[in-house]
């Protein structure tokens, strides 16, 4: 299986996405601050505040994800626990985005969801345990 070009796609992916929430939340920023509005008590300086903490430690957090499978390409050997770790999690918020997606968005949204998970999913399959075990094991002899 060809699981260098698999990661460095995910990696891609991920990296392309990663300024992608980062804008999404600058623009529900400006508008939290346009609004200035008290949902309750609170303050809107800190609404606004706090959706770009969101958006830059959102978009700082897929770009960690994106090494994960670069890393994992360049050296060809799977990503350590905390790699692999931190690839479930990224693949779990994508899968409820795109399920909070489907009725917010549209379909096009989950399918752009689904295929980040398609591609974590993959990228976790092709660099798992029995592939490492098949690349390591001596060359039987007939």
């Amino acid at each position: 299986m060809a699981r260098r070009p698999i990661a460095i796609v995910t990696a891609l992916v991920l990296f392309l996405e990663a300024p992608g929430i980062v804008a999404i939340n600058a623009v529900m920023a400006r508008f939290v601050r346009g609004q200035s509005m008290s949902l309750n008590g609170l303050d809107p300086e800190l609404m606004y505040r706090g959706t770009w903490g969101l958006g830059l430690g959102s978009g700082a957090l897929l770009l960690l994800c994106g090494l994960v499978p670069l890393v994992a390409a360049i050296r060809d050997r799977r990503p350590g626990r905390a790699g692999r770790i931190l690839l479930i999690g990224c693949a779990v918020v994508h899968g409820v985005l795109g399920a909070v997606a489907v009725g917010l968005l549209g379909w096009a949204a989950f399918a752009f969801l689904m295929l980040v998970v398609g591609l974590i999913v993959l990228t976790l399959v092709a660099y798992g345990e029995g592939a490492a075990d098949r690349k390591t094991a001596a060359p039987r002899a007939a």
